[in-house]
């Protein structure tokens, strides 16, 4: 890998729920593509997307983009979104991050779920097929009222996949997560929606169970969302956060090891986020032809 692409949405104001892009070398400092614009638009489902997340499949190099079909913009509020809300997730695909197909949408939230938000994916190599994890709010028998619970099921393109089954709950809503892979470990970090802070935790397998691993600087982190993860250049971890509740946008945090749960804060002069505000998105390790392609193209 020769660099990154940033892909993320900006927020609510017009066309802010669409895709835009950055680029960046050393996944520290960023520049934001096509003059700071969106370079996809959905125009299905709600017209709007969120949380966009891309993933390589390691078997033919092509590229799934996956969204939250939602537009906040629209005007009908969050309690709409939440509950009754798209049931499914819009997907896009490319063989080489220039010339997308058109998006398309595939139902995969549960009978009941009152929405499809944040999903991500990973490659299972044991079953051959991508795991895609989504937080649906659903209101169970029993329950006085819903909850955010993390939900999955399988594919191989992105277009059939496989019954959606629950695949995380905790006491209280949990609508972030994103799953990291390190020396045959799997790293499981989210949200944790009763004080607004990450939990990292960890498995040896995607499936399995995952145990918490105590981290300071996590617990001493609030007002953050939309956890990412991925390698930089030099091998150390990266992991942003979106500091939503204080509105300043994506801070990192450095790792050389995950399993320690020790993680350094960088300093304000160490990055360069962009020019545009980045909401929660997915960073895309590239290759060099591919940054020098993204480039001239936006």
């Amino acid at each position: 890998m020769a660099g990154y692409l940033f892909v993320h949405f900006i927020g609510e104001e017009k066309d802010g729920e669409q895709i835009y892009f950055s680029l960046s070398r050393d996944g520290l400092h960023w520049n934001d593509l096509n003059n700071g614009k969106p370079v996809l638009y959905s125009k299905t489902g709600t017209e709007g997307v969120r949380d966009p997340y891309p993933v390589r499949d390691p078997r033919n190099g092509k590229v799934y983009l996956i969204a939250t079909d939602l537009r906040i913009q629209a005007g009908y509020g969050w309690t709409a979104a939440q509950e009754k809300g798209s049931r499914d997730l819009i997907v896009w695909e490319t063989e080489d991050l220039v010339h997308w197909g058109s998006e398309h949408a595939c139902t995969v939230g549960v009978p009941g779920a009152g929405c499809v938000w944040a999903p991500e994916a990973v490659f299972d190599r044991v079953k051959g097929k991508f795991l895609v994890f989504f937080a649906s709010k659903v209101k169970n028998s029993g329950e006085a009222e819903g909850k955010h619970r993390i939900y999955a099921a399988y594919t191989e393109n992105f277009r059939e996949f496989s019954e959606t089954f629950l695949y995380m709950e905790r006491d209280n809503h949990v609508i972030d997560t994103t799953i990291l892979e390190s020396r045959g470990q799997f790293y499981r970090v989210s949200k944790d929606e009763t004080v607004k802070r990450l939990i990292l935790e960890k498995s040896d397998s995607l499936l399995g169970e995952f145990t918490r691993i105590e981290s300071s600087v996590l617990d001493a982190l609030d007002g953050v969302e939309g956890p990412e993860g991925y390698l930089l250049p030099d091998g150390e971890w990266c992991l942003i956060a979106d500091q939503f509740v204080a509105g300043k946008g994506y801070l990192p945090l450095v790792t050389k090891d995950l399993s320690s749960g020790d993680f350094r804060i960088l300093a304000p002069e160490q990055y360069d986020m962009g020019k545009t505000k980045k909401r929660h998105g997915g960073i895309l390790g590239i290759t060099d032809e591919e940054f020098d392609r993204l480039k001239k193209a936006y």
